[in-house]
């Protein structure tokens, strides 16, 4: 990979690691419905005007949208109150293991030994996570977050299914599915007055939250993400997203003050050692194999 291409990826990398700060300055003026609504509403229009379908049945796009749209629903009702965004980039990555888990279910793949090695690491993390409950960190917030890895993983075999195609567009065309059952959620769980009284009071603040959040974090993330996946082995492109709770802890604790005690560094650790040995090890057997 170039220095340039490097460069791409580790700034792609950068805003998926940030972006969950940006999710807390945007739940400061919106609720997360919401907000969840607006991001995805702003991910498909106007981009779905010029950037044409891809070759996808209709019911994969709805499917893959909704998932996506439960998955950020939840990740914002629990960066609102009951998780740091620090911990919350942490936790998401477990999305990992239940791919794993769901293509053996659902695809008859076979769960190798380094994979069970990388997936018990994972959970020690997550152990010492759960063991750690205080004002910053509640069972509802841990809960809501391994929910969203749940459902990210579960879109992720929808993606499985879909083989090569236009990823930019298929995201596009995907987050307009999100839109309607979120809106129907917001309307319901947080009212309607609740929905207008924020849109008129957010600020510009807010507004480039929620941008950032839609072009930023989706088109110009996944867009350039599939580009170098595209061009390079995916086992040269995919291990630099191992930074991504790395950005997020090193952001949330540079603009929000969010601590890093010895616990928190310890299960980052066991997570990313466990995320490590699952996207590595096979890298490392080849090169083993060869030498």
């Amino acid at each position: 990979m170039s220095y340039s291409h490097l460069l791409l990826a580790l700034s792609v990398v950068f805003i998926w690691g940030t972006n969950f700060v940006v999710i807390r300055w945007g739940l400061d003026g919106l609720p997360p419905l919401l907000f969840a609504t607006l991001r995805f509403a702003f991910s498909a229009l106007p981009w779905l005007l010029f950037i044409p379908r891809p070759a996808v049945p209709w019911y994969k796009l709805a499917l893959f949208g909704v998932l996506l749209g439960g998955q950020f629903a939840l990740m914002f009702l629990a960066i609102r109150a009951d998780i740091s965004p620090g911990l919350a980039s942490l936790v998401i990555q477990v999305q990992v293991f239940f791919t794993i888990g769901l293509s053996l279910l659902m695809l008859g793949e076979r769960v190798r030994g380094y994979q069970l090695v990388g997936l018990l690491l994972g959970v020690a993390g997550l152990a010492v996570i759960a063991s750690h409950i205080d004002a910053t960190l509640t069972p509802k917030g841990i809960g809501l977050m391994v929910t969203a890895a749940l459902f990210w993983a579960s879109a992720n075999m929808v993606v499985k299914t879909v083989g090569r195609v236009d990823m930019l567009g298929f995201m596009v065309w995907t987050c307009l599915f999100a839109v309607p059952p979120l809106l129907a959620l917001s309307w319901w769980v947080e009212g309607p007055t609740l929905m207008l009284s924020s849109v008129q009071q957010a600020s510009a603040t807010v507004w480039a939250c929620v941008l950032w959040q839609a072009v930023g974090n989706s088109l110009y993330g996944y867009g350039a993400w599939n580009w170098l996946l595209a061009r390079h082995p995916a086992a040269t492109v995919t291990p630099l997203a191992l930074l991504v709770p790395v950005f997020g802890m090193g952001a949330s604790a540079l603009s929000l003050g969010e601590s890093l005690p010895g616990w928190k560094l310890g299960a980052a650790a066991l997570v990313l050692c466990g995320l490590a040995v699952i996207v590595l090890w096979p890298r490392w057997r080849a090169r083993l194999s060869r030498t």
